[in-house]
């Protein structure tokens, strides 16, 4: 078995004899962690008639005789995987408990009751490159072909909050993503796309509610009441501190800026998910299947609690909370990590939380093959690790899948991997015959046993963080060094051979370096473009309106009152990014990160 991180290692909970039997609980038995202290309460009964057990003890125990010893085997995340599954390891008596059925609490099996029978996923694929017009462009394209929903990259410039004429732009403007800094530039990424007519996601925390209010903006002009407008901001900071690091403030200001999207969102976007908690950066981070649902979830939780310190219902703004949770390599316990995570959201937020409704107690999952699973030798292996993440996606039930392009270990993606991407869901849809039945694998002996460990596990190390606060850990470095661990790990298997890579650790082909494709490049008149516009928007506005708007900001910024009706004056004024940005860090103040060690 793969050794776990000693980092927050998280061990099984003990197993205690149960009153009056003469021998500890087995594994293949009850286990109760149905303590006082904690909200989780997970419960299991016994396996059935103890005669029908006899019989497949003996069964198994033949079995077992007949191949004798077997390679030792775990997933990607260091958990056991034993050779065989049998119904003792995922028994009926506790079905109700675990599993249900869809669309009914504890939304094991999916959160809708007929799932895709009834409707499909939307199909995103993470698009935008270069200038606004460039990404109206691409999106065109995707929605001729068949994309049902949007979802835009921002280059770093646009997520950490400058303008792309500032000094640190300099060779990142529209490189990784789209280049923002202005509502004209947003007008100009939707230029002839009907925001009452698509859903658009948005990968942005830091600047979440600049660009928010910038989306805003584009739909009243184009006559779209907000009321109307679906889609997504990532507006997931915390994460940002642990992974990818696009923060501007410190962690409180951070937080604070958050919950006032969520507040803003419920009373004026009833529509518009105005968060999309992730665990993905995370797991790309480094970080194992088991850490991905803990640390997730106790950052959701923190983002709950600070709302509701406000004095909003919970129900109030729970229903459009949205998840945003990896799919790496390994099949089953993926799939298995997103029915446990959902189940696990289910408990919290009626049990801790104590929502009323039903849509708060759901787990809205948006997932996506992972980039960092993605090889750049043989790269056109890269559409069957898609095509298996895509599935395992569909099969674990989301709401709204992205399908890694085959190049994008090499380069952003070209349009026509972006294509076979998008028909890689589309397959699966419309060929597969996966969306006939709701949770297809339920039931899987080895599937349930699954999910019910990495339940069991998250929810030891979820107390673990929440016992010190999430905040606290992320300010003190135990959480990214946590996560540095298990990428330790991860990158010692793969450098060892422990974990194949075809392609990269085994099977290699002498001639992949031999491979002539052609990769899409952003020139570097992108930049040019952009300041260009920059300068012509500064000597068109009204300066005294921009300065009187971000004044205003800045007030807002020193109270308490929410500070996204102040950016929209903002944002209406023509003030840029960076210079919003700016307002906000002269009250705020930067953060600079603990060094880990």
């Amino acid at each position: 078995m793969a050794s776990i991180p000693a980092t927050l290692r998280i061990a099984h909970p003990t197993v205690k004899a149960t009153e009056g039997s003469a021998a500890p609980v087995s594994q293949r038995e009850v286990f109760v962690a149905n303590q006082s202290d904690t909200i989780y309460g997970l419960v299991r009964t016994a396996d059935g008639p103890a005669s029908e057990r006899t019989e497949l003890d003996a069964a198994i125990d033949e079995w077992r005789a007949r191949i004798g010893d077997v390679p030792e085997a775990s997933t990607d995340s260091g958990l056991e995987v034993a050779p065989l599954y049998t119904p003792l390891d995922a028994p009926e008596e506790t079905y109700a408990e675990r599993l249900g059925v869809p669309g009914e609490y504890p939304y094991t099996r999916g959160i809708y009751p007929a799932m895709y029978r009834e409707r499909l996923w939307t199909m995103r694929l993470y698009s935008g490159w270069g200038g606004p017009e460039d990404t109206n462009e691409r999106f065109r394209y995707l929605l001729s072909q068949g994309q049902t929903g949007l979802s835009v990259a921002l280059d770093l410039p646009t997520q950490m909050g400058m303008n792309s004429d500032h000094e640190l732009a300099e060779g990142e403007v529209g490189k990784v993503g789209v280049a923002i800094d202005s509502l004209a530039d947003m007008e100009a990424i939707f230029d002839g796309i009907p925001l009452d007519r698509v859903s658009t996601s948005f990968t942005i925390n830091a600047t979440a509610p600049i660009l928010l209010a910038m989306y805003q903006v584009v739909g009243e002009r184009q006559g779209v009441d907000p009321a109307a407008l679906r889609g997504t901001v990532q507006n997931d900071i915390l994460k940002e501190f642990l992974a990818r690091k696009t923060y501007i403030y410190p962690p409180g200001p951070s937080l604070r800026l958050v919950a006032d999207v969520i507040e803003y969102s419920s009373l004026n976007l009833p529509k518009f998910n105005p968060i999309s908690v992730c665990g993905y950066h995370m797991r790309q981070a480094g970080c194992d299947a088991v850490q991905e649902i803990a640390i997730t979830l106790a950052n959701a939780s923190a983002y709950v609690r600070s709302v509701v310190d406000r004095g909003l219902p919970v129900d109030s703004f729970a229903p459009r909370f949205s998840f945003n949770i990896s799919t790496m390599r390994d099949f089953f316990e993926e799939v298995a990590k997103h029915r446990a995570a959902r189940r696990l959201w289910a408990r919290i937020m009626r049990d801790r939380f104590e929502a009323q409704d039903p849509r708060s107690w759901t787990l809205r999952l948006f997932s996506g093959g992972d980039g960092t699973t993605l090889t750049s030798v043989e790269p056109l292996n890269n559409v069957v690790r898609t095509t298996l993440q895509t599935l395992a996606i569909v099969l674990s039930g989301a709401q709204a899948v992205h399908t890694m392009s085959w190049d994008e270990a090499l380069a952003l993606p070209s349009e026509e991997a972006a294509l076979v991407a998008l028909r890689t869901q589309q397959i699966v849809a419309y060929e597969s015959g996966v969306t006939r039945t709701a949770d297809p694998l339920g039931g899987s002996y080895f599937l349930e046993s699954l999910t019910d460990e990495l339940e069991e596990r998250s929810v030891t190390l979820l107390d673990q963080i929440e016992a010190d606060g999430v905040i606290e850990k992320i300010e003190d470095g135990s959480l990214e060094r946590a996560i540095a661990d298990a990428a330790y790990h991860q990158h010692r298997a793969i450098a060892s051979g422990d974990r194949v890579v075809v392609g990269e650790n085994q099977f290699q082909n002498e001639n992949a370096d031999e491979q002539d494709i052609e990769l899409l490049s952003v020139p570097s008149a992108v930049q040019d473009r952009q300041v260009e516009r920059l300068e012509q928007l500064r000597a068109e506005r009204d300066s005294e309106a921009v300065a009187t708007a971000l004044a205003h900001v800045q007030r807002a910024a020193e109270g308490t009152e929410n500070t996204v009706p102040a950016i929209l004056e903002a944002v209406r004024a023509l003030a840029t990014v960076g210079e919003i940005s700016a307002a906000l860090g002269d009250v705020f103040g930067y953060h600079r990160p603990s060094t880990v060690t």
